[in-house]
């Protein structure tokens, strides 16, 4: 295992509450430690290799865009700074470094807040089968990639296993009431174009993407990740051409590779030769650098 590649960690004496595709999570104090590791899945399979700093690029990327839109909402960072941690996360500095977070205990929402501002992915697929997406209407003879004339706000649940499930807005009110609904679906739009405006600006689009929310002390706050190559599918603005699918700043090189392969999709994946783990890495870099310099 290459020694730049964080697979997972084990920190002795804290509270592990959860390992996930990415993520470990602990419990710290009041507090909970969100620690993003090098790990890649892909087809909902956590594969053996890694991605270098992978896990970084996420947690810089994801507290720029908490940085740019805590004036819409308040989210769930407490520290990012080591040196700002408790001093029992102290002998683990250096594992933690810039790719951790200490955050607030938030109880999350049941659902997953994603923003569509181009036709693509699974809403792509329903349009082209209904002329919808999550139900709501669409104008004929969009082409994959298009450009949609407003932002469309279209909730998932959350699926421990596997994918998960879009649901209307109309399923949304039945799982967190009418008004938090309409609440997140105003500040997950706000949010998104506020993200979009600041991007296109340096030459990105951003196509969608994926927020979670929490409530913590009975207040809506922003948790989880936010606006990362892995919740949201970044374009080059140059390279933008409707009527296919487009380059993403993201795993999507892991993901045509694998397809190449003789592979059934299931438990375990197959290893990654280096010259795909190098690109992939490579395009990480590329996004973290492009949005904050």
């Amino acid at each position: 295992m290459r020694s730049d590649i964080v697979l997972k960690t084990e920190l002795p004496g804290l509270k592990m509450l959860r390992r996930g595709k990415v993520r470990d999570v602990y419990e710290v104090q009041d507090n909970l430690l969100i620690i993003a590791t090098d790990r890649v899945s892909a087809f909902d399979v956590v594969l053996p290799t890694g991605i270098p700093n992978k896990g970084r690029t996420l947690t810089q990327v994801s507290l720029y865009w908490f940085n740019q839109t805590k004036d819409i909402i308040e989210n769930h960072v407490v520290a990012a700074d080591v040196e700002d941690y408790p001093k029992v996360l102290a002998p683990f500095k250096d594992i933690l470094r810039h790719r951790s977070m200490l955050v607030k205990k938030a109880e999350p929402l049941a659902i997953e807040a994603i923003v569509r501002g181009y036709l693509s992915g699974s809403g792509w697929k329903e349009y082209r089968k209904l002329g919808s997406v999550c139900g709501i209407r669409l104008p004929v003879g969009l082409v994959e990639s298009s450009k949609l004339t407003d932002p469309l706000f279209t909730p998932s649940t959350k699926a421990e296993e596997g994918h998960d499930v879009n649901i209307t807005f109309e399923e949304t009110i039945n799982i967190v009431g009418k008004e938090r609904a309409e609440r997140v679906r105003d500040i997950a739009l706000g949010v998104y174009s506020r993200a979009r405006d600041i991007a296109e600006r340096k030459g990105i689009i951003i196509a969608d993407t994926k927020m979670e929310f929490g409530l913590y002390q009975d207040k809506l706050i922003l948790i989880d990740e936010l606006l990362t190559p892995d919740s949201s599918r970044f374009w080059s603005a140059k390279d933008y051409k409707p009527g296919k699918g487009q380059d993403s700043f993201d795993k999507q090189i892991v993901r045509d590779y694998l397809l190449t392969l003789d592979w059934d999709q299931t438990y375990p994946g197959p290893e990654l030769p280096e010259d795909i783990v190098k690109k992939t890495a490579a395009r990480y870099e590329e996004i973290l650098s492009i949005l904050t310099g």
